[in-house]
């Protein structure tokens, strides 16, 4: 432990290597209150006139992370449950919902978005972030905005865009033969703008938290990429393009570590590819966006017939490829105080797998309107917004049917500007998921066992009420929330009389909490170049109730936190400090071989990063050198997010990084 907190004493002492401390001159840096979003309300609009509960993460948060994908940098911000396991997979939750890490993304009960439209997966690993500007994350219902699976909240990744000419090439290694290296930069010539990066990375088994080697847990290869470019033809008018790709080869994938004589791997993969039109007028009161975007998820698992030979007489492949299109259409106009957007989507699936069903596809068109208005001299902002989306699913193959539903969503809320730093918020929003194509229209058998879907299902649902209060000043900013979701019609596993299974609307559950974020600029209010901020985030959940048995819903974390300090002296050379905690929780014990499966708690985790970088040299023709270290799991924990499968115990990293 002494040589642990030797290293983290090095990096900190690096991280807070001296410039000087004390400015001369020092321009107000910008508040929470002035930061744009545009994940609430589909169009850029101040954080202050929101009446949802939105986590931020920044551009510099991003780059002061010890993760490089979306699944470990939210899981370092202690947004809620995680469940991650070895071979580049995980899914990730807010408000005691989560995203589904397999299939498509109208079957998840969190969002993720790229740049305002769906990512076609809820995988969180395949996002890397080496190119990301911000994300934006809705805590709460955001169907209104952009349809099933909201219901948690909506997690928009927002792509860099050029604004300058620079470029940068970086390289480093660490434990568990850990290699990875990435180049990128940025352009601007005319009217045109480029930004882009590419990433790779290997490593191999890890050592879990006190030293046992989890074999078949490491990665041949992972290749990332991400590219926007664009053209203005005047200042109201671009058309934008968006390549994004990720691929990980021979992933490991293996048993619990109990008992783990796997040597299963897999390959998964995602790409996609957006163009966008937007415009306005001269005197911007009318604006509009188009957009046609289309892609691929594919996830490929191959179990050798040496990985098992007691249950495979040969090996086995499965995979499983989503085929995603969509357009998205929407025009806003800007009449004095008030403002509406009307707009339409539609997305389209078409999904293949190994095994039943074996192919089937999902058409989602939808219309939707959000309006806003601001009274007493913008003081108040209330906002609405209507949706309506139908649903149309086929199964191909085996033999099924063809089925429709829709669904209705509203959304209200106020924000109230007490003063120029304070305000307060209240909504009112529903979320929805929509049921899969086999739980509608398959009919097949199974061993004897017929299986047929049930057209008069309807979507899970959820109403949530919430309010919270804001205050930036001085450095200071902190937010306070609270929320009560009540979640109904449940989609779950359920028989007729002729002994066939089917599935029916019967669950209902009821998850409320508290939200906290808090920081503080110590360097703003001691006016130094420096900026040294101890932050806090907390969910705390105070009511998880399962209200068909009466007990806790399993899989949830009742609180999840993260907190630390950040410094930076805004050339290059920062440290950050951070430490995230996720509560025990109730789950299915698997790994004990029993059927049904007992219900054990799985222990708390508390996992320490330390991140350090200093910029040694910079010249005004040649660019600039910055080494960078990291020491991940900081103190040796053994911890897992799913039980039977631990995560990495303390590991290094060592970097040099390249800017022009």
């Amino acid at each position: 432990m002494f040589k642990h907190c030797q290293a983290a004493l090095v990096l900190s002492v690096i991280a807070l290597d001296a410039s000087p401390i004390v400015a001369a001159e020092q321009a107000a840096r910008p508040t929470m209150m002035d930061t744009v979003v545009v994940t609430e309300s589909r169009i850029e609009e101040a954080k202050k006139e929101v009446s949802a509960n939105i986590t931020v993460i920044s551009r510099e948060d991003i780059e002061q992370s010890a993760s490089r994908d979306l699944a470990g940098l939210l899981t370092e911000h202690g947004l809620g449950h995680i469940q991650k396991y070895p071979g580049s997979l995980a899914s990730v939750g807010i408000r005691g919902f989560r995203t589904d890490s397999h299939g498509n993304d109208l079957q998840g009960k969190v969002l993720i978005l790229l740049d305002g439209r769906r990512a076609g997966s809820g995988n969180a690993t395949k996002i890397l972030t080496e190119n990301v500007e911000r994300v934006e994350v809705i805590r709460g219902p955001g169907a209104v905005q952009y349809g099933s699976a909201g219901i948690g909240g909506v997690i928009n990744v927002i792509t860099r865009r050029g604004s300058e000419n620079s470029m940068f090439v970086r390289s480093g290694g660490g434990s568990y033969e850990r290699w990875e290296a990435a180049a990128g930069g940025t352009a601007v010539e005319g009217g045109f703008d480029f930004s882009g990066a590419i990433h790779y990375l290997t490593f191999g088994d890890y050592d879990i938290g006190g030293g046992d080697t989890f074999a078949n847990t490491g990665i041949d290869g992972q290749y990332g990429i991400s590219l926007q470019g664009g053209y203005s033809f005047s200042e109201q008018h671009r058309l934008g393009l968006i390549f994004t790709g990720f691929d990980v080869s021979e992933a490991g994938t293996p048993g619990y570590l109990s008992a783990n004589d796997l040597d299963d791997y897999t390959d998964k993969s995602n790409y996609s590819l957006d163009t966008r039109y937007t415009g306005a007028t001269k005197n911007g009161r009318h604006q509009w966006m188009a957009r046609y975007f289309f892609g691929q998820d594919e996830d490929t698992w191959f179990t050798p017939v040496e990985s098992n030979p007691d249950f495979w007489d040969t090996g086995e492949t499965t995979v499983r490829t989503t085929d995603q299109q969509g357009v998205q259409a929407q025009v806003t106009g800007l009449f004095g105080p008030y403002s509406m957007t009307a707009g339409f989507d539609w997305v389209d699936y078409d999904v293949t797998y190994t095994y039943s069903p074996k192919e089937a596809t999902y058409t989602n068109p939808a219309l939707f309107l959000l309006g806003k208005g601001s009274f007493f001299d913008d003081t108040l902002i209330a906002n609405f917004g209507l949706r309506h989306d139908w649903f149309a699913v086929e199964v191909l193959d085996p033999v099924g049917r063809d089925e429709d539903q829709t669904n209705l969503a509203p959304k209200f809320g106020l924000a109230w500007l007490v003063t120029e730093n304070l305000k307060l918020r209240a909504q009112y929003a529903q979320g929805f998921m929509m049921p899969s194509a086999d739980q509608l229209a398959i009919d097949t058998s199974h061993f004897g066992l017929r299986v047929v879907g049930n057209p008069d299902l309807g979507p899970e649902k959820s109403s949530t009420i919430e309010g919270g209060v804001d205050y930036s000043a001085n450095g200071f900013s902190g937010s306070l929330s609270y929320f009560h979701t009540k979640y109904e019609d449940k989609i779950t596993v359920a028989y007729l009389a002729d002994g066939s299974q089917s599935w029916a609307n019967v669950g209902d559950a009821t998850v409320a909490g508290f939200e906290v974020e808090l920081g503080y600029d110590i360097g703003e209010l001691f006016d130094l170049t420096w900026e040294f901020r101890p932050y806090l985030s907390a969910t705390l959940l105070t009511e998880y109730d399962d209200e068909e048995t009466g007990e806790d819903l399993p899989y949830i974390n009742d609180a999840a936190l993260s907190a630390g300090i950040a410094a930076s002296n805004g050339m290059g050379t920062y440290g950050r400090f951070n430490v995230a905690y996720y509560s025990s929780q109730d789950v299915d014990d698997w790994e004990s071989g029993a059927y049904p499966a007992p219900v054990v708690s799985l222990g708390s985790v508390v996992v320490a990063d330390i991140v350090g970088a200093y910029r040694f040299w910079q010249d005004d023709r040649y660019g600039s050198l910055t080494v960078r270290g990291e020491i991940r799991n900081l103190f040796d924990e053994e911890y897992a997010y799913v039980k039977g499968y631990p995560m990495p115990g303390i590991n290094v990293y060592l970097g040099l990084r390249w800017d022009y």
